[in-house]
């Protein structure tokens, strides 16, 4: 009897060791996130945000390369090749709104409508993959939109290009997350991730070749540390959910805003405005709350 509490005391601390981990690579992948984003801010002002689009997928697909070192071709064995060719585009076209409306949009308010793009991909599931979605979870997505009217506020402030940018990217980002969850069933993460650097990078390159500006070497650094920043985020993000669930995790994915709201002081003089606070957090929390009700539901499935 002994011996078995002391086998769960010890599977108790190794829980907990694994959740502790788990949330110190959220931290980590939230800082390299909005780090990557702070220097696309930066450098986009220098050289076309489509062009520093693809230098982040080439450095960042650079950065995943020894994969193919260890496992061959192994990682790109692959039944779906097509659906993996549409996410590139969908994920491409995503980057690169995106990096444009971050150099043109208030740092802290780019932060939060980028909180927006799993409200889209709900909506879109219920529609393409035909999911049921019940009440509570339509008063959720009801109130992340609010959350969205209140960041942008039509009618009281203008809506910029950069702002619809940004909604634009959340809303294709949207439609790549349900490409993702219907591929996940077969494809590894290893497959996804190596096709998608495969697509994207010379997805990206085609618009960048027609405003295209020589680098500097300067140039260059900053964006190979934006792809070191990016793989390392995404690097970080998915062993974290390895090692901890969704439900200690997801809340600590607010401290972008945090993040985003320093930098944005720091590096731009920019002070966050009181609207993108409430507008994030309020789409932040709705987001969160569906995730939670679809990781319940497929427990519930499983039992």
């Amino acid at each position: 009897m002994a011996f078995i509490t002391a086998g769960r005391f010890q599977a108790h601390r190794m829980l907990q060791g694994g959740a502790a981990v788990g949330a110190i690579l959220m931290v980590i992948a939230t800082l390299c996130f909005v780090s990557m984003q702070s220097l696309i801010r930066q450098i986009g002002g220098e050289l076309p945000p489509v062009e520093v689009a693809f230098f982040r997928n080439l450095f960042g697909f650079l950065a995943i390369a020894p994969i193919f070192l260890r496992h061959g071709l192994k990682p790109l064995r692959t039944k779906r090749l097509p659906l993996h060719a549409f996410r590139g585009v969908l994920q491409g076209v995503s980057m690169m709104a995106f990096f444009t409306g971050v150099t043109m949009a208030p740092f802290a308010e780019a932060t939060s409508i980028s909180f927006s793009g799993p409200l889209f991909a709900t909506v879109l599931a219920v529609v393409i993959l035909r999911e049921k979605i019940r009440l509570r979870r339509i008063l959720a997505l009801c109130a992340g939109f609010i959350g969205v009217l209140i960041v942008l506020r039509p009618g009281f402030a203008e809506v910029g290009q950069g702002q619809a940018l940004l909604l634009g990217s959340s809303l294709v980002w949207g439609s790549a997350i349900v490409l993702i969850k219907k591929m996940s069933s077969t494809e590894s993460a290893m497959t996804q991730t190596a096709y998608m650097g495969i697509f994207m990078t010379p997805l990206t390159l085609l618009p960048a070749l027609y405003v295209w500006q020589t680098p500097s070497l300067e140039q260059l650094g900053w964006m190979a540390l934006i792809g070191c920043f990016g793989t390392l985020g995404h690097l970080c993000f998915a062993s974290a959910f390895k090692r901890a669930d969704s439900t200690a995790l997801l809340p600590l994915d607010f401290l972008r805003l945090f993040w985003a709201s320093a930098l944005g002081f720091l590096m731009f003089n920019e002070v966050p405005d009181v609207w993108a606070w409430i507008g994030g957090g309020v789409i932040f929390v709705s987001a969160t709350y569906i995730a939670f009700r679809e990781a319940q539901l497929a427990n519930r499935g499983k039992h």
